[in-house]
């Protein structure tokens, strides 16, 4: 008699190999028989008709700090994800010196668009030292399994003081200390360590994030610790990822072969295709298909689909960095849309530009080519026709006032979306061949970060639907790949060998999905976080059931209550 038997379900094991019929057993946290099985169960549960898959796992969150209040872990939780990877990007909140939090805080403000007033309200910094951090973590309840990554910036910070959050150069006795802080973590159950080179990447104060001019020394400390350690891997936010340096890219390559071949050390990549050089994600595929071949271990991590600034008047606009509009940021919302809808308001606006001269600015280049209309249900492949130049010409306006007539729609609530990447030449042809290259892994999505303008943690979702079902645009990828990418192949890579597959044995993390209903709904904004501060939230309708170690926490798209998730820490590999 098994606690539970998942009966006649479409299962799509994790392996990539073909889907089949079958059942699925669970006797407490774990997966007891996969295939056909006649014993009965306290509970049956009928999935003919549905998917059944592994939980997915998400290598690129930002809740470091939403996890130290947040139980239920949105909306991750809410797109299949069972087990989500923090600490990306060089920025978390250990180790954190007592008088550091203020800082840490404003970094990561800064960096991941996560309002410093919340995070200041929700954590209780029970903690300094990374190890500390993740016994903090594991003391609390999650619907999740969650892991964390030691940050560089953090780390510097907290070795150098000002001078390593002021990114002065690092002395040899400081590349020691951090490397052997950075063992104790990897020790401890890091999952591995980050750092940021972009200067995108800015804190709140407008300084880049300590780390990001970090000589090739310092950066062979880091993962010669990861080396020696023998588990966790080296995780890069690359300089020129935004398009800001067309020339960094390459060299970021290079140094990351040299140091992966010196070290053992394996390095997962944001590969993106920036706008400012679209072609350029061509020979970066390929210098790394041959860094691998000569004894590199390198893994680019790819988007699912475009990344999307969504824009509204809600919360960000086209218009946010314009003097003009800043008398109309901080008014309520029906306040605002009284404003914004008198013509000259709207005509002040339209004459105003942007003051700023940054990296920023170089990102959003001309953006209007790069704007679409996001829709309902949201499209993330748009023809050129959706995109705000082409509506401006068919009107005879200017893209700009195009795009404010088109956010008054639906009182201020439609959503214009503004692809910072993978969506150059206007399809997602090049992300196809990034998600097919055998070490690429998917990523990026940033749950819990940039939430008052970027709502991607619904990939996982997209991936299924747009990719597997619904693309019309070119190919479509195969179900058991999709599924594959994102359970199996993301364990892996980060050493979770008992994650991302169904079979005996193996943790109960799993999703029962009804694939013809599965969709993304449009983002929305809520004020849910401490403080009543905003962010920017998406639903999946059609997870008929999601269930973390054995316990079921979702069910027909509602939290249970239950929180079964444990803390991921790294083992020897």
């Amino acid at each position: 008699m098994h606690d539970i038997l998942i009966r006649g379900g479409t299962i799509v094991d994790g392996s990539g190999r073909p889907a089949f019929t079958g059942d699925v057993a669970v006797d407490g946290a774990r997966i007891s028989a996969v295939g056909r099985v006649d014993a009965g169960a306290r509970r049956i549960i009928d999935a003919d008709g549905l998917l059944v898959t592994p939980g997915f796992v998400d290598i690129h969150t930002h809740y470091d700090g939403q996890a130290t209040w947040d139980a239920e872990l949105a909306p991750s939780s809410w797109h299949g994800v069972t087990a989500a990877v923090m600490g990306n990007c060089g920025v978390g909140f250990a180790p954190a010196a007592p008088d550091r939090h203020d800082w840490l805080i404003g970094l990561m403000e800064g960096v991941e668009d996560i309002p410093g007033a919340a995070l200041a309200d929700g954590i209780r910094w029970d903690w300094e030292s990374f190890p500390e951090y993740l016994d903090a973590l594991e003391r609390l309840p999650h619907a999740i399994d969650i892991g964390a990554q030691l940050a560089h910036g953090a780390l510097r910070a907290y070795v150098m003081g000002e001078r390593g959050s002021r990114n002065e150069a690092a002395t040899p006795e400081d590349i020691a200390t951090m490397s052997r802080l950075c063992g104790e973590a990897l020790t401890a159950g890091a999952l591995g360590v980050s750092t940021s080179r972009t200067l995108l990447h800015l804190a709140v104060d407008g300084e880049p994030v300590p780390g990001t001019f970090a000589a090739e020394d310092e950066l062979v400390g880091l993962a010669r610790a990861v080396g020696e350690a023998r588990r966790g891997l080296l995780e890069v936010a690359p300089a020129g990822v935004g398009g800001e340096d067309l020339l960094a890219p390459a060299r970021e390559l290079a140094w990351m072969e040299r140091v992966s071949r010196a070290t053992g050390c394996p390095i997962s990549f944001i590969m993106a295709q920036p706008n400012a050089d679209p072609d350029s994600w061509r020979e970066l595929l390929a210098r790394c298909r041959e860094a691998v071949a000569g004894g590199a271990r390198l893994h680019p991590q790819v988007f699912g689909r475009p990344v999307t600034v969504l824009y509204s008047f809600q919360n960000l606009t086209p218009f946010s960095r314009f003097p003009s509009y800043a008398p109309y940021a901080a008014m309520t919302h029906e306040a605002r849309m009284a404003a914004l809808r008198q013509p000259e308001v709207r005509a002040r606006i339209l004459a105003d530009r942007d003051p700023n001269d940054d990296a920023w600015s170089v990102l959003l280049g001309d953006p209007w080519p790069h704007t679409y209309v996001l829709g309902d249900p949201p499209n993330y492949e748009p023809e050129a026709a959706r995109s705000v130049a082409a509506i401006a010409r068919a009107r005879g306006q200017d893209p700009a006032e195009t795009a404010y007539d088109l956010l008054l729609e639906d009182d201020g609530r439609s959503f214009l979306f503004f692809a910072v990447n993978a969506y150059a030449y206007g399809h997602l042809e090049p992300l196809r061949e990034m998600l097919e290259f055998e070490h690429s892994v998917i990523g990026a999505a940033d749950g819990g970060a940039h939430v008052g303008f970027i709502c991607d943690a619904s990939v996982p979702t997209t991936m299924l639907t747009h990719w597997v079902r619904d693309r019309t645009r070119g190919p479509r990828l195969p179900l058991e790949f999709v599924v594959h990418k994102q359970t199996r192949a993301a364990a892996e890579l980060f050493g979770l060998d008992d994650h991302g597959l169904l079979a005996a044995g193996m943790r109960a993390n799993l999703n029962v999905i009804d694939f013809d209903r599965l969709s993304v709904r449009p983002p929305r904004l809520v004020h849910d976080l401490p403080t009543g501060a905003g962010r920017l939230l998406q639903e999946a309708v059609g997870y008929r059931l999601t269930m973390v170690g054995g316990a079921i926490t979702r069910d027909e798209g509602e939290f249970t209550g239950a929180t079964p998730g444990r803390l991921l820490r790294s083992k020897p590999r």
